[in-house]
């Protein structure tokens, strides 16, 4: 996986776990994505090394991956939104008037 797809893939579970997480482990994934900070940088902000920044980050990764594992939020999200585009091609009115209410709901 490279560094694009690491952060798509972190970001977008970090949406849907994010709240699951401790303050600083919020804080410090805020200020790695979000504001685009180095380790080194957030350990200055923190008052800490940057070994724990790293292990920190490392630790969060696999959070949000396990959280993924057992809840399978972006997956189910992910085939629902695979459905909705197949059944947006419909001329059906009824079927497109709850898509668009489904879509509204995101």
């Amino acid at each position: 996986m490279d560094i694009l797809e690491k952060k798509n893939k972190y970001n977008n579970l970090f949406d849907y776990y994010g709240c699951l997480l401790t303050k600083k482990q919020q804080d410090y994934f805020v200020s790695y994505y979000f504001d685009d900070l180095s380790l080194s940088e957030i350990a200055n902000i923190y008052n800490v090394s940057r070994n724990a920044v790293y292990d920190t980050l490392n630790k969060i990764y696999s959070l949000l991956d396990y959280y993924e594992e057992v809840l399978c939020l972006s997956k189910k999200d992910n085939e629902i939104n695979t459905i909705l585009s197949k059944y947006e091609k419909s001329s059906n009115e009824e079927v497109l008037e709850l898509i668009n209410k489904l879509r509204s709901m995101e």
